[in-house]
């Protein structure tokens, strides 16, 4: 397996794309090997989650803290624009965002460190997406960004998504506890 590791506008969300071998039968990549992405992170994945979303679904901006997780993003099926943004209240990037597309057409997937709320809008009609996570879901840890916070200010490529009740709910960066917040 080969791997493209590609840093963003934040270093250290960066973007994996894997040799995909295509034919007239389809296509087929390794969407992961823990030989291959050990440099990514030191921290084993110890769960993962797949989601499946209609066109103009918001889902996130969401983080943990306590048992803040890092993630590894894939689209099974679909096209969604995926987001980090830098919440651990110590960091040099603090607030700044970072996005990508991603797809089955071009099997990229974004690896987001922990520390990072994440979040990502459905571009196509549906979307299968699938992540690894480092640390188990914990409820009593979860925390929500506001989508549309003008002081982070994402470019979405949307006005007005299809939110969950919590996502519609969730607070500015300016309003969340620092105890709330991770550290680097």
């Amino acid at each position: 397996m080969t791997l493209r590791v590609e840093p963003l506008v934040l270093p250290e969300v960066v973007r994996v794309t894997p040799t995909v071998h295509r034919d007239a039968r389809g296509a087929f990549w390794e969407s992961w090997r823990a030989e291959e992405y050990a440099a990514l992170t030191a921290d084993a994945f110890v769960q993962d989650n797949v989601a499946i979303s209609h066109r103009g679904v918001l889902r996130g901006l969401h983080f943990q803290h306590p048992g803040a997780q890092a993630k590894l993003v894939s689209v099974v099926r679909g096209r969604i624009f995926d987001v980090a943004v830098d919440v651990r209240r110590d960091s040099p990037t603090f607030g700044r965002w970072v996005g990508a597309e991603l797809s089955d057409e071009n099997a990229a997937q974004l690896f987001i460190p922990a520390g990072f709320a994440h979040g990502y809008l459905t571009l196509s009609d549906e979307a299968i997406v699938a992540y690894k996570c480092t640390e188990y879901y914990a409820p009593g840890s979860e925390h929500s960004l506001r989508w549309d916070d003008q002081e982070v200010g994402i470019e979405w490529p949307i006005e007005n998504p299809a939110l969950s009740p919590r996502d519609a709910a969730a607070a500015f960066l300016k309003d969340i506890d620092p105890a709330e917040l991770p550290r680097r």
